[in-house]
């Protein structure tokens, strides 16, 4: 109608379309808004693709506004969220702890990251991958003293079964004099029955960090980072299959041969095996 209204009176055209002078109007007012969003939105499209995912919307404001003035940053955060736009790169760290869903243990670690032999000091955590939107749960347990990754499971959800599977693992290397206290978060599923029965079986005692206090378990923290720097941030996937043999690539690599200058530029493994001829 909008187009034949230079030419036509719009009383006619109102009344073969059977449309009330009320709602022309409206339509009318509203269109030009509907579309300056159509193009704001293709606008995003072009800003997000171009940086292959990395902006959020706060970057993506910041580069609209260098060519095209004010936006308001709300507007391009409500309009992200329709065209489900969101930045793949550090996604939002995994929390395991959702309350108090069981019994809590003592901080026994008091952030002494340090041991004196083997099997002394373990330190677990679970971190969280993000490829395409799909997502992975990496489960380790580290020794403090050589800072060797002991055992790992990955899954494609948070369950207790990843937990589980990571301590059997471990508890398989586990020389029988060895007596070792295992440090976590407050997470749930270090707060499960099951999960305590396991630590007593093999006479391994539970220490967790305060809760909220993401220092009490630094060395884990650290891992994590180191991790996902040397390898997550610097290679792409394109599922997650292709990230579990990766994983298990790197952690091979991080225990044998990347070495440490506070273990006298040795690797994990090269450390301790020189401990047991010495």
């Amino acid at each position: 109608m909008l187009e034949l209204r230079p030419q036509h009176p719009l009383a006619p055209l109102l009344e073969a379309a059977e449309l009330a002078r009320s709602t022309f109007y409206y339509q009318q007012k509203v269109q030009p808004a509907e579309d300056r969003q159509e193009s704001l939105k293709k606008k995003i499209q072009a800003v997000y693709t171009r940086h292959k995912g990395r902006y959020g919307y706060r970057r993506v404001t910041l580069e609209l506004r260098k060519t095209h003035g004010v936006i308001n940053h709300k507007a391009v955060q409500r309009l992200m969220g329709q065209l489900q736009l969101k930045s793949l790169v550090r996604p939002k760290k995994y929390r395991s702890y959702k309350g108090e869903v069981g019994r809590a243990a003592p901080d026994l670690l008091k952030r002494q990251f340090e041991a004196q032999q083997p099997h002394q000091k373990w330190v677990t955590d679970v971190t969280e991958f993000n490829v395409n939107g799909e997502k992975l749960y990496l489960s380790p347990v580290m020794d403090l003293y050589n800072g060797e990754i002991i055992s790992y499971q990955t899954t494609r959800r948070p369950t207790f079964d990843l937990v589980s599977k990571m301590l059997k693992k471990a508890f398989g290397k586990l020389p029988p004099e060895a007596r070792p206290v295992l440090h976590s978060d407050q997470g749930w599923q270090y707060q499960m029955p099951a999960y305590r029965r396991q630590l007593e079986a093999h006479s391994v005692t539970q220490s967790m960090s305060r809760k909220g206090n993401c220092l009490d378990n630094a060395a884990m923290e650290s891992f994590f980072g180191t991790l996902k720097a040397e390898f997550f941030y610097l290679n792409k996937f394109t599922c997650l299959d292709q990230l579990q043999k990766g994983l298990a690539q790197y952690i091979h690599y991080y225990n044998h041969h990347r070495i440490k200058l506070k273990l006298k530029g040795l690797s994990p493994v090269q450390y301790r095996t020189q401990l047991s001829l010495a």
